[in-house]
């Protein structure tokens, strides 16, 4: 077999398992979907699987009915785009300066930053501290804890360090102050994996609900993920009482679920094309070094 013959077998593989990869990690997205736009009939009799039964819109409409849905939406949106702003600011912040191989005390800076990626003060100790801020029920208790990551952080650095000295040097020539520099070369130099981390923070955010549901207790700061975690729960409660025979409702559990995770899944969906091409750029970050 000739080598180009082999090349040519090697690529129609990949592709194979490429396309094979993205069916199954598509096939239980496309299954909530069918469930979502499913009638009550085929979901109980368990004919759904990748394609609707018997087409209907009425598990959506009780979402877009539901105002308190629409509100979290509206507050995570806010919450996720002010957390994510807040982070590469301060990331940079940190960032930029030890990146600096003449910083005066780098080394146990770094060292200190990287011992909080493996040990943490733990569940309690954090409340305890949230409730001494006086945090509880505000917005701020799920901004400030989580606001810088250090994996991410480090990941910046090592853009920052692969940006060539020479560009910095000409801008220091030129009387440019490091302010200046990080702003007119450096920052414009890094947009790849600025969105690239700008995407992580921002679906960190969008699926977090385990600080919400310790620190928040008003139902008007509940994210959207948090609501969905209760509507599940209470539609457990309402499998059990459909089994005793005490209701009787028009949707299904099930389909309000699966329509409640479109609902909430969507959005940040629609948001990764728009950064698609820096994200790409960004992963690769370290990998070629020029």
């Amino acid at each position: 077999m000739s080598e180009r013959a082999s090349n040519r077998a090697i690529d129609t593989a990949n592709v194979i398992f490429v396309i094979i990869t993205m069916l199954l990690c598509l096939a239980p997205f496309i299954h909530i979907i069918a469930i979502s736009l499913s009638a009550n009939r085929p979901i109980m009799s368990g004919e759904v699987s990748f394609y609707p039964i018997e087409l209907t819109f009425e598990a959506y409409s009780k979402v877009f009915s539901d105002m308190s849905m629409i509100r979290s939406l509206g507050f995570t949106v806010l919450l996720t785009v002010l957390t994510t702003v807040l982070s590469m600011v301060m990331t940079i912040a940190v960032a930029y300066p030890l990146s600096k191989k003449e910083l005066k005390g780098r080394k146990i800076f770094m060292l200190i930053i990287v011992i909080t990626m493996f040990f943490t003060g733990g569940m309690i100790p954090e409340y305890i501290l949230i409730r001494d801020f006086h945090l509880l029920d505000k917005m701020w208790a799920l901004v400030l804890p989580g606001l810088i990551s250090p994996f991410y952080m480090i990941i910046l650095i090592s853009f920052f360090n692969n940006i060539p000295k020479s560009l910095e040097e000409a801008a220091d020539i030129d009387g440019s102050s490091h302010i200046g520099t990080l702003f007119r070369i450096i920052l414009p130099l890094s947009l790849p994996v600025m969105a690239t981390l700008s995407l992580f923070y921002a679906v960190g955010r969008w699926n977090g609900f385990q600080d919400a549901l310790m620190y928040i207790t008003n139902p008007e700061l509940y994210p959207l993920q948090l609501k969905l975690y209760q509507m599940i729960q209470q539609n457990q409660v309402h499998d059990l009482m459909q089994m005793e025979g005490m209701t009787a409702a028009t949707v299904l559990p099930e389909s309000l679920k699966a329509a409640s995770v479109v609902f909430s899944t969507l959005p940040i969906l629609i948001v990764y094309p728009w950064l698609q091409r820096y994200f790409i750029s960004g992963v690769m970050v370290g990998a070629v070094k020029g």
